[in-house]
């Protein structure tokens, strides 16, 4: 089948499924006219991919699992998987843990906010909402990196995928493709630069927080300079084929 098909057939957008080939994870046959072709197994392969995206596996140990797939034995399968769900639980604990105590922290801080007295002047340190042991983030030890170095890269470990399909995706393919027309673009490490005019910042910082929450391993970052807006979009590695298709073609 061709990959308007096999698209259309699994709810997998045409993007993903060039990037899955790109991975490694998706082999496509090719006609004499350069078109790729799928076989039947392609439905199954892209079933299993789904499923491990779903646990949260990232595409390397995808890649590795899919080979331990594709031997066709179950119990290796399940023996490869085991250790993979056991690390994800243990670190999703730990997450777990970490946002209780910032939830608790937040608490303290809303109700010590809430029994300040409304006052008409300015603000003094006598104002402030939280106690001077407290801080309001997640806990942070000498190993791990900070609540804003986690954040700032975040985007490095989300998983590679969107979660638009059909004309989802393309009407907001066109919206990018029209917001970044004739702009400026400047290769940067993980990514692209791309300079428009001031006047577009509004729209495109409105359209970068809703790609975000679609494709969270897309990395914005705007910046103002005068008459121009400069627009960095980064992604890791995996995500790279993608962000190329959509903010090269956009240019």
């Amino acid at each position: 089948m061709r990959i308007s098909q096999l698209a259309e057939r699994t709810g997998t957008p045409a993007t993903t499924l060039r990037f899955y080939e790109t991975a490694g994870l998706l082999p496509a046959e090719r006609t004499p006219a350069g078109y790729r072709l799928y076989g039947e197994d392609a439905v199954d392969r892209l079933a299993f991919i789904g499923a491990a995206k779903h646990l949260g596996l990232p595409l390397e140990e995808i890649a590795e699992l899919l080979r331990v797939w594709e031997s066709g034995a179950c119990k290796d399968v399940k023996a490869d998987l085991r250790p993979r769900l056991t690390a994800r639980i243990a670190d999703a604990e730990r997450r777990m843990t970490e946002l209780t105590a910032f939830t608790a922290v937040l608490h303290r801080a809303l109700e010590h906010l809430d029994a300040l007295p409304n006052r008409s002047g300015r603000c003094d340190p006598g104002c402030a909402f939280l106690s001077p042991s407290e801080t309001v983030g997640p806990p942070v030890t000498s190993s791990r990196p900070s609540k804003a170095e986690a954040t700032a890269e975040r985007w490095r470990t989300a998983a590679v995928a969107c979660s638009l399909t059909g004309e989802a995706l393309s009407e907001r393919a066109g919206q990018w493709q029209r917001l970044l027309s004739g702009a400026g673009r400047e290769e940067i490490d993980d990514g692209v630069r791309l300079v428009v005019p001031a006047e577009r910042a509004g729209a495109i910082a409105a359209l970068a927080a809703a790609e975000q929450r679609c494709c969270p391993f897309f990395d914005f970052r705007l910046q103002l300079d005068g008459p121009v807006l400069r627009l960095e979009v980064r992604a890791p590695a995996e995500g790279a084929a993608l962000l190329t298709e959509l903010f090269t073609s956009a240019t």
